[in-house]
């Protein structure tokens, strides 16, 4: 197995101090967002092997033998690539509102785009790759989001309270309309209303939900982060969901969801396809948006695994791309067999457990090729990143 040297991505939202407190480092003082695992070309993990001279990156490893690192099974079902990006994500401020498209949906769009010669790095590029964006956040700390919509009765019980007049017309839509209707019609009116009109409402509705705090406290805080952004009314339209350490969500194609804050453990398939819906000062493809978004209320499902005989705790997805799981290692526990014939990521969040004979600490973590032998011991909290084959 190969011990990982892994990039801190420094996006304006991350926080300053959840990355170095995990790690046992001192904070720089700018944002750390996201630590990437994996083989993602924007930023591989780094290995060294007595084989080669210096640090190699994985992406590279993974291309001079696919089979031998990843498995047969696994090539086979993605093609000669790892299929997933595993990261540490610290949310210090409101993530951008997103949907992602399904595997059908990006493959036609990039299709479309790449036909039309829009530079993969234009940006109103809408695909960035072919493939589809699944995701799974899994808790370290108290960790805030928002995910699905709202029925549409909540939503404009929600925004009446605000006692905001210019935004009666929206209330009305809500109460009016069937559910589709309704969600597509006020999504669509507010990120298409006149921008120095929007500005206007959405600093009323700030001070009107500071004001009253409670089930409004959340987007009074979005507002802070995004004044005057349309994306403030659209979370409003989202359900808002807080998950305690353990506990887990999965996002699939369509859902509308932000992370607001919190440490956790994300993974996602290997894919940069976001279309946003606001709280960013990116391009926001309305027309598109409008066809990959599902209107449907949906009640937020958080996952908690229980443990298996192994000890294995399985975070359940309906993907093949990622399976993620956990096991908390006991003092005197003994060793788990995690050989498989997949690729793995093993990273550590609690303790000094070992991966075979490599002693991890918070926030390390070892790739694991396909079919090497690995026990895992010691005590501590290891998270697990495979696929499904």
């Amino acid at each position: 197995m190969d011990r990982l040297s892994n990039t801190v991505r420094p996006y304006a939202w991350g926080s300053t101090t959840a990355i170095p407190e995990l790690l046992g480092t001192t904070p720089t003082g700018e944002p750390q967002a996201e630590m990437w695992m994996g083989a993602h070309p924007g930023a591989p993990s780094r290995l060294s092997r007595p084989t080669s001279p210096g640090e190699q990156s994985l992406t590279d490893v993974i291309a001079a033998d696919p089979e031998r690192e990843l498995g047969p099974a696994a090539v086979r079902a993605f093609g000669p690539r790892l299929p997933f990006l595993l990261k540490l994500l610290a949310a210090g401020a409101p993530l951008s509102l997103q949907v992602h498209p399904d595997l059908a949906q990006a493959r036609r769009g990039y299709a479309d785009e790449e036909r039309r010669g829009v530079p993969v790095d234009a940006p109103h590029r809408t695909y960035k790759d072919a493939n589809h964006k699944p995701e799974l956040i899994c808790a370290l700390t108290a960790f805030d989001g928002l995910c699905g919509f709202r029925t549409p009765a909540e939503a404009a019980d929600l925004i009446a309270a605000l006692g905001v007049d210019s935004l009666k017309p929206y209330v009305d839509l809500l109460r009016a309309r069937p559910e589709d209707a309704a969600l597509r019609e006020v999504l669509t009116a507010i990120l298409t209303a006149d921008p120095d009109e929007m500005a206007q409402t959405v600093a009323e509705a700030a001070e009107a939900a500071e004001r009253l705090g409670g089930a409004h406290a959340p987007y009074a805080q979005i507002a802070h982060h995004y004044p005057g952004d349309p994306g403030v009314l659209a979370a409003m339209l989202l359900n808002h969901v807080r998950l305690q350490p353990g506990e887990a969500m999965y996002l699939g194609a369509g859902v509308p969801h932000a992370y607001l804050g919190g440490l956790g453990v994300e993974i996602m398939a290997n894919s940069d396809n976001v279309l946003r819906c606001g709280l960013t000062p990116k391009h926001i493809d309305v027309p598109e948006l409008l066809g990959i978004v599902r209107f449907e209320a949906t009640e937020p499902a958080i996952l908690r695994p229980e443990a298996s005989p192994t000890g294995e705790e399985l975070y359940e997805t309906p993907v093949d791309e990622f399976r993620l799981s956990r096991y908390v290692l006991p003092s005197g526990g003994a060793a788990v067999d995690l050989t498989a014939g997949t690729p793995q990521i093993l990273l550590c969040t609690a303790g000094s457990p070992c991966a075979g004979e490599t002693v991890l600490a918070p926030g390390e973590s070892v790739f694991v090729p396909a079919d090497e032998t690995v026990e895992v011991s010691g005590t501590g909290t290891l998270f697990r990143a495979t696929v499904v084959v």
